[in-house]
Protein backbone atom coordinates (compact mmCIF):
# COMPACT_ATOMS: atom_id res chain seq x y z
CA UNK A 1 0.00 0.00 0.00
CA UNK A 2 2.28 2.21 1.28
CA UNK A 3 4.44 2.04 -2.35
CA UNK A 4 1.01 2.54 -4.42
CA UNK A 5 1.14 5.97 -2.38
CA UNK A 6 4.60 7.00 -3.34
CA UNK A 7 4.25 5.64 -6.59
CA UNK A 8 1.10 8.37 -6.99
CA UNK A 9 2.40 11.20 -5.44
CA UNK A 10 5.48 10.58 -7.81
CA UNK A 11 3.24 10.58 -10.66
CA UNK A 12 2.10 13.91 -9.67
CA UNK A 13 4.72 15.70 -8.38
CA UNK A 14 6.31 14.99 -12.46
CA UNK A 15 3.26 15.76 -13.71
CA UNK A 16 2.71 19.16 -11.83
CA UNK A 17 6.63 19.72 -12.78
CA UNK A 18 6.36 19.51 -16.10
CA UNK A 19 3.61 22.76 -16.46
CA UNK A 20 4.73 25.20 -18.81
CA UNK A 21 5.48 28.35 -17.38
CA UNK A 22 5.35 30.05 -21.00
CA UNK A 23 1.99 28.94 -20.96
CA UNK A 24 1.07 30.07 -17.72
CA UNK A 25 1.67 33.68 -18.51
CA UNK A 26 0.52 33.48 -21.91
CA UNK A 27 -3.23 32.70 -19.96
CA UNK A 28 -2.66 34.94 -17.42
CA UNK A 29 -1.33 38.33 -19.74
CA UNK A 30 -4.23 37.24 -21.83
CA UNK A 31 -6.79 37.11 -18.88
CA UNK A 32 -5.16 40.39 -17.71
CA UNK A 33 -5.55 42.76 -20.65
CA UNK A 34 -9.05 41.61 -21.13
CA UNK A 35 -10.47 42.29 -17.50
CA UNK A 36 -8.48 45.78 -17.40
CA UNK A 37 -10.42 46.34 -20.78
CA UNK A 38 -13.72 45.55 -18.61
CA UNK A 39 -14.17 42.40 -20.50
CA UNK A 40 -14.77 38.61 -18.15
CA UNK A 41 -13.32 35.32 -18.25
CA UNK A 42 -15.79 32.46 -18.74
CA UNK A 43 -14.99 28.81 -17.40
CA UNK A 44 -16.82 25.95 -18.34
CA UNK A 45 -16.04 21.65 -18.71
CA UNK A 46 -18.01 18.32 -18.02
CA UNK A 47 -17.87 16.69 -14.65
CA UNK A 48 -14.45 17.06 -12.74
CA UNK A 49 -13.62 19.70 -15.31
CA UNK A 50 -16.80 21.98 -14.00
CA UNK A 51 -16.33 21.26 -10.62
CA UNK A 52 -12.46 23.24 -11.59
CA UNK A 53 -14.33 25.26 -14.05
CA UNK A 54 -16.64 26.78 -10.92
CA UNK A 55 -13.37 26.95 -8.34
CA UNK A 56 -11.22 28.65 -10.52
CA UNK A 57 -14.03 31.39 -11.17
CA UNK A 58 -14.89 31.34 -7.55
CA UNK A 59 -11.35 32.70 -7.00
CA UNK A 60 -12.00 35.53 -9.83
CA UNK A 61 -15.18 36.08 -8.67
CA UNK A 62 -14.84 36.24 -4.66
CA UNK A 63 -10.39 36.52 -3.97
CA UNK A 64 -7.48 34.38 -4.22
CA UNK A 65 -4.57 35.91 -2.00
CA UNK A 66 -5.24 39.58 -1.97
CA UNK A 67 -7.88 41.91 -0.95
CA UNK A 68 -9.01 43.48 -4.14
CA UNK A 69 -12.19 44.49 -6.21
CA UNK A 70 -14.35 41.56 -7.47
CA UNK A 71 -13.15 40.26 -11.03
CA UNK A 72 -15.34 39.22 -13.74
CA UNK A 73 -15.04 35.17 -13.87
CA UNK A 74 -18.47 32.83 -13.88
CA UNK A 75 -18.79 29.37 -14.54
CA UNK A 76 -21.28 27.87 -17.36
CA UNK A 77 -22.36 25.56 -14.05
CA UNK A 78 -25.88 26.20 -13.49
CA UNK A 79 -27.94 22.62 -13.32
CA UNK A 80 -31.60 24.80 -14.90
CA UNK A 81 -29.74 26.24 -17.71
CA UNK A 82 -27.10 22.42 -18.29
CA UNK A 83 -30.63 20.26 -17.92
CA UNK A 84 -32.75 22.45 -19.68
CA UNK A 85 -30.47 23.14 -23.09
CA UNK A 86 -29.53 19.99 -23.51
CA UNK A 87 -32.99 18.96 -22.93
CA UNK A 88 -34.52 20.96 -25.79
CA UNK A 89 -30.99 21.45 -28.09
CA UNK A 90 -28.89 18.65 -27.07
CA UNK A 91 -26.19 18.46 -24.41
CA UNK A 92 -23.57 19.02 -27.23
CA UNK A 93 -24.92 22.77 -27.20
CA UNK A 94 -25.04 23.14 -23.09
CA UNK A 95 -21.74 25.38 -23.57
CA UNK A 96 -22.61 27.40 -26.77
CA UNK A 97 -26.08 28.69 -25.74
CA UNK A 98 -24.55 29.99 -22.23
CA UNK A 99 -22.07 31.79 -24.49
CA UNK A 100 -24.40 33.23 -27.17
CA UNK A 101 -26.32 34.77 -23.65
CA UNK A 102 -23.23 36.37 -21.79
CA UNK A 103 -20.46 36.46 -23.92
CA UNK A 104 -19.13 39.55 -25.72
CA UNK A 105 -15.97 40.17 -27.94
CA UNK A 106 -13.24 40.29 -25.75
CA UNK A 107 -14.78 37.92 -23.16
CA UNK A 108 -12.22 34.92 -23.06
CA UNK A 109 -13.40 31.74 -22.73
CA UNK A 110 -12.10 28.99 -20.94
CA UNK A 111 -12.54 25.32 -21.70
CA UNK A 112 -11.68 22.84 -19.57
CA UNK A 113 -11.24 19.08 -20.62
CA UNK A 114 -9.24 16.40 -19.76
CA UNK A 115 -9.67 14.57 -22.98
CA UNK A 116 -8.76 17.53 -25.09
CA UNK A 117 -12.27 16.04 -27.33
CA UNK A 118 -14.94 17.07 -25.39
CA UNK A 119 -17.73 17.74 -28.39
CA UNK A 120 -19.68 20.60 -26.38
CA UNK A 121 -16.44 22.45 -25.52
CA UNK A 122 -15.55 21.86 -28.92
CA UNK A 123 -18.41 23.23 -30.26
CA UNK A 124 -18.07 26.05 -27.69
CA UNK A 125 -14.76 27.09 -28.40
CA UNK A 126 -14.86 27.63 -32.05
CA UNK A 127 -18.39 29.83 -31.39
CA UNK A 128 -16.31 32.06 -28.88
CA UNK A 129 -13.01 32.29 -31.34
CA UNK A 130 -15.57 33.33 -34.14
CA UNK A 131 -17.57 35.36 -32.46
CA UNK A 132 -14.27 37.78 -31.41
CA UNK A 133 -13.19 35.97 -27.64
CA UNK A 134 -10.33 34.87 -26.88
CA UNK A 135 -9.76 30.89 -26.06
CA UNK A 136 -7.92 29.17 -23.69
CA UNK A 137 -8.11 25.70 -23.32
CA UNK A 138 -7.16 23.77 -20.10
CA UNK A 139 -6.31 19.61 -21.69
CA UNK A 140 -4.32 16.91 -21.37
CA UNK A 141 -1.36 16.02 -23.62
CA UNK A 142 -4.35 14.37 -26.24
CA UNK A 143 -7.05 15.45 -28.00
CA UNK A 144 -7.91 17.78 -30.65
CA UNK A 145 -8.68 20.95 -27.70
CA UNK A 146 -5.60 22.45 -27.62
CA UNK A 147 -5.02 23.24 -31.26
CA UNK A 148 -7.72 25.66 -31.63
CA UNK A 149 -7.12 28.00 -29.26
CA UNK A 150 -5.46 31.05 -28.67
CA UNK A 151 -3.54 29.86 -25.75
CA UNK A 152 -3.17 26.47 -24.39
CA UNK A 153 -2.85 25.36 -21.43
CA UNK A 154 -1.32 21.07 -21.85
CA UNK A 155 -0.83 18.85 -18.99
CA UNK A 156 1.75 16.53 -20.04
CA UNK A 157 -0.42 13.25 -19.07
CA UNK A 158 -3.48 11.55 -20.13
CA UNK A 159 -4.16 10.04 -16.71
CA UNK A 160 -7.39 12.12 -15.53
CA UNK A 161 -6.42 12.73 -12.20
CA UNK A 162 -3.14 13.56 -12.90
CA UNK A 163 -4.67 16.55 -15.62
CA UNK A 164 -7.07 17.62 -12.70
CA UNK A 165 -4.27 17.76 -10.38
CA UNK A 166 -2.43 20.28 -12.55
CA UNK A 167 -5.60 22.12 -13.79
CA UNK A 168 -6.04 23.27 -10.22
CA UNK A 169 -2.32 23.92 -9.56
CA UNK A 170 -2.05 26.36 -12.89
CA UNK A 171 -5.86 27.67 -12.13
CA UNK A 172 -4.15 28.81 -8.55
CA UNK A 173 -0.90 30.57 -10.44
CA UNK A 174 -2.98 32.28 -13.13
CA UNK A 175 -5.60 33.40 -10.32
CA UNK A 176 -2.44 34.95 -8.31
CA UNK A 177 -0.67 36.78 -11.31
CA UNK A 178 -3.92 37.79 -12.67
CA UNK A 179 -5.09 39.63 -9.15
CA UNK A 180 -1.82 41.03 -9.08
CA UNK A 181 -1.65 42.17 -13.08
CA UNK A 182 -5.01 44.15 -12.11
CA UNK A 183 -4.88 45.00 -9.14
CA UNK A 184 -1.47 44.65 -7.78
CA UNK A 185 0.90 47.61 -6.29
CA UNK A 186 4.12 49.08 -8.71
CA UNK A 187 7.06 48.60 -6.24
CA UNK A 188 10.43 49.57 -6.69
CA UNK A 189 12.98 46.99 -5.28
CA UNK A 190 16.19 49.11 -3.97
CA UNK A 191 19.73 48.32 -2.89
CA UNK A 192 21.78 49.59 -0.11
CA UNK A 193 25.40 49.45 -0.50
CA UNK A 194 26.56 51.98 -3.10
CA UNK A 195 23.12 53.11 -4.49
CA UNK A 196 21.92 54.78 -1.49
CA UNK A 197 24.89 55.10 0.57
CA UNK A 198 28.43 54.82 0.37
CA UNK A 199 29.89 51.06 0.59
CA UNK A 200 31.30 50.43 3.93
CA UNK A 201 32.70 47.07 4.04
CA UNK A 202 30.77 44.83 6.62
CA UNK A 203 29.36 47.97 8.10
CA UNK A 204 28.84 47.28 12.11
CA UNK A 205 28.81 50.75 13.45
CA UNK A 206 25.50 53.10 12.89
CA UNK A 207 28.28 56.01 12.72
CA UNK A 208 29.94 54.82 9.61
CA UNK A 209 26.68 54.39 7.63
CA UNK A 210 25.53 58.15 6.24
CA UNK A 211 22.86 58.41 3.18
CA UNK A 212 24.07 59.84 -0.59
CA UNK A 213 22.56 63.67 0.48
CA UNK A 214 19.98 63.40 -2.56
CA UNK A 215 18.60 59.51 -1.11
CA UNK A 216 15.44 60.83 0.74
CA UNK A 217 14.48 63.29 -1.47
CA UNK A 218 14.21 61.25 -3.93
CA UNK A 219 12.76 58.32 -2.04
CA UNK A 220 10.13 60.49 -1.09
CA UNK A 221 9.19 61.14 -4.89
CA UNK A 222 8.82 57.55 -5.30
CA UNK A 223 6.64 57.40 -1.69
CA UNK A 224 4.31 60.36 -3.19
CA UNK A 225 4.10 58.28 -7.02
CA UNK A 226 2.13 55.25 -4.88
CA UNK A 227 5.46 52.90 -5.05
CA UNK A 228 6.04 50.19 -2.98
CA UNK A 229 9.63 50.81 -1.95
CA UNK A 230 11.46 48.08 -1.21
CA UNK A 231 14.99 48.12 0.18
CA UNK A 232 16.77 44.27 -0.42
CA UNK A 233 20.47 43.71 0.49
CA UNK A 234 23.17 41.09 1.51
CA UNK A 235 24.29 41.46 4.68
CA UNK A 236 26.61 38.16 5.08
CA UNK A 237 28.56 40.20 7.45
CA UNK A 238 25.84 38.32 10.00
CA UNK A 239 26.56 35.14 8.96
CA UNK A 240 30.74 35.58 8.99
CA UNK A 241 30.20 36.91 12.15
CA UNK A 242 31.38 40.28 11.88
CA UNK A 243 28.11 41.82 13.54
CA UNK A 244 24.70 40.90 14.78
CA UNK A 245 21.18 40.94 13.43
CA UNK A 246 21.02 43.62 16.73
CA UNK A 247 23.82 45.91 15.24
CA UNK A 248 22.52 45.53 11.14
CA UNK A 249 19.17 46.73 12.64
CA UNK A 250 20.87 49.75 14.86
CA UNK A 251 22.21 51.26 11.36
CA UNK A 252 18.39 50.70 9.74
CA UNK A 253 16.94 52.11 12.61
CA UNK A 254 19.54 55.51 11.83
CA UNK A 255 18.82 55.56 8.65
CA UNK A 256 14.94 55.01 9.21
CA UNK A 257 15.06 58.36 11.34
CA UNK A 258 17.01 60.06 8.62
CA UNK A 259 14.46 59.01 6.04
CA UNK A 260 11.70 60.66 8.16
CA UNK A 261 13.07 63.72 8.66
CA UNK A 262 12.19 64.50 4.77
CA UNK A 263 8.94 62.66 5.21
CA UNK A 264 10.61 59.22 3.25
CA UNK A 265 10.39 56.04 4.38
CA UNK A 266 10.82 52.26 2.99
CA UNK A 267 7.49 49.89 3.30
CA UNK A 268 9.93 47.08 4.19
CA UNK A 269 13.48 46.17 4.39
CA UNK A 270 14.61 42.33 3.51
CA UNK A 271 18.36 41.09 4.12
CA UNK A 272 20.40 38.20 3.62
CA UNK A 273 22.31 37.27 6.41
CA UNK A 274 23.84 34.26 4.57
CA UNK A 275 27.25 33.96 2.90
CA UNK A 276 27.76 32.66 -0.61
CA UNK A 277 28.43 29.48 0.81
CA UNK A 278 25.56 28.44 2.20
CA UNK A 279 23.93 28.73 -1.23
CA UNK A 280 20.55 29.82 0.17
CA UNK A 281 18.01 31.36 -1.82
CA UNK A 282 17.99 34.59 -0.26
CA UNK A 283 21.30 35.77 -1.42
CA UNK A 284 21.46 38.06 -4.76
CA UNK A 285 21.06 36.99 -7.64
CA UNK A 286 18.21 34.85 -6.13
CA UNK A 287 14.97 36.40 -5.55
CA UNK A 288 13.84 35.05 -1.91
CA UNK A 289 14.10 38.04 -0.71
CA UNK A 290 12.15 39.83 -3.93
CA UNK A 291 9.26 37.06 -3.75
CA UNK A 292 8.92 37.33 0.05
CA UNK A 293 8.15 40.88 -0.70
CA UNK A 294 5.56 40.34 -3.42
CA UNK A 295 3.96 38.02 -1.48
CA UNK A 296 3.54 40.24 1.81
CA UNK A 297 2.65 43.69 -0.75
CA UNK A 298 0.71 41.68 -3.15
CA UNK A 299 3.07 42.97 -5.86
CA UNK A 300 3.00 43.58 -9.70
CA UNK A 301 6.31 42.52 -11.01
CA UNK A 302 5.56 43.80 -14.55
CA UNK A 303 5.05 47.37 -13.50
CA UNK A 304 8.16 47.07 -10.94
CA UNK A 305 11.36 48.28 -11.02
CA UNK A 306 15.04 47.17 -9.49
CA UNK A 307 17.47 49.71 -8.46
CA UNK A 308 21.30 48.33 -7.57
CA UNK A 309 25.14 48.90 -8.26
CA UNK A 310 25.72 45.02 -9.16
CA UNK A 311 25.44 42.35 -11.17
CA UNK A 312 23.34 40.40 -8.93
CA UNK A 313 21.23 43.26 -8.62
CA UNK A 314 20.33 43.60 -12.50
CA UNK A 315 20.69 39.21 -12.61
CA UNK A 316 17.80 39.00 -9.57
CA UNK A 317 16.08 41.92 -11.83
CA UNK A 318 15.93 40.24 -15.12
CA UNK A 319 14.56 37.18 -13.08
CA UNK A 320 11.76 38.68 -11.78
CA UNK A 321 10.60 40.36 -15.02
CA UNK A 322 11.36 44.04 -13.73
CA UNK A 323 12.88 46.73 -15.19
CA UNK A 324 16.77 47.37 -14.36
CA UNK A 325 18.81 50.41 -13.54
CA UNK A 326 21.96 49.98 -12.46
CA UNK A 327 23.85 52.75 -10.55
CA UNK A 328 27.52 53.57 -12.01
CA UNK A 329 29.48 55.87 -14.10
CA UNK A 330 28.09 58.91 -12.26
CA UNK A 331 24.23 57.42 -12.49
CA UNK A 332 22.90 57.87 -9.23
CA UNK A 333 19.75 56.90 -7.17
CA UNK A 334 18.09 60.29 -8.09
CA UNK A 335 18.87 60.05 -11.40
CA UNK A 336 17.21 56.71 -11.41
CA UNK A 337 13.98 57.49 -9.86
CA UNK A 338 13.90 60.38 -12.39
CA UNK A 339 13.38 57.66 -15.02
CA UNK A 340 11.10 55.79 -13.33
CA UNK A 341 9.09 59.04 -12.61
CA UNK A 342 9.16 60.15 -16.54
CA UNK A 343 8.69 56.46 -17.64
Amino acid sequence: MSYLIEEELHENTSVISSLDPKQIEAISAAMIKAIKNGNKVIFFGNGGSASDAVHIAAEFSGRYLMERPAMDGIALSSLSSITGIGNDYGYDRIFIRQLEACMKEGDVAVGLSTSGNSKNVVLALEFAKANGGITVSFTGSGGAIKDIVDYPLIIQSTHTPRIQEAYLCAGHIICGLVEKGVFGHKAVFIDRDNTIAPDVPYCSNPDDFNLYPYVAESLKKLNDAGYISILVTNQSGIGRGYFTEDTLKSIHDKMNSELSKQGAFFDSIYFCPHTPEDKCSCRKPNTGMHMKAVREHHINLRESWVIGDSDADMDAGKKLGCRTIRIEDGNTFEDAVNTILND
